[in-house]
């Protein structure tokens, strides 16, 4: 279970820096799908949120639910977010996707087939 208390200071600062990270999510065959993205972080609900378009292979694994990872690395610095993932089409989450990505990178361009993945986290590992 997700606990809030447990991110330290140093923690949330590493979250917000601007640093890429990989999200891996599983294929129909079970195979790991694993490619680079900007995501944000809600520390207090334990939500990834990651803006995409309706299509796209890791929008497609997140639609059928399971699992997903996102993992974030500078150097020594690592941080591990898993938990169920879910394909996010309606408004209001795919706002909160955005503002969390343009808060933390930049102001996204506009996209009529954009939507969300969200990740709610349940387990968290790393040395940041």
């Amino acid at each position: 279970m997700y606990d809030p208390t447990l991110f330290s200071d140093d923690m949330a600062q590493f979250l917000q820096e601007n640093h890429l990270a990989t999200l891996t999510t599983m294929r129909v065959d079970g195979s790991p799908h694993v490619v680079p993205v900007g995501f944000s972080f809600d520390i207090p609900t334990g939500i990834v949120r990651i803006i995409t378009f309706s299509g796209s292979v890791k929008t497609r694994n997140a639609a059928r639910g399971g699992r997903a990872v996102v993992s974030q690395v500078d150097h020594g610095r690592w941080l591990t977010l898993e938990g169920v993932v879910r394909l996010a089409t309606d408004s209001d989450s795919v706002a909160l996707a955005v503002e969390g990505y343009a808060r933390r990178y930049r102001q996204p361009k506009e996209r009529a087939d954009r939507v969300a993945i969200e990740i709610i986290v349940d387990k968290i590992m790393g040395n940041a």
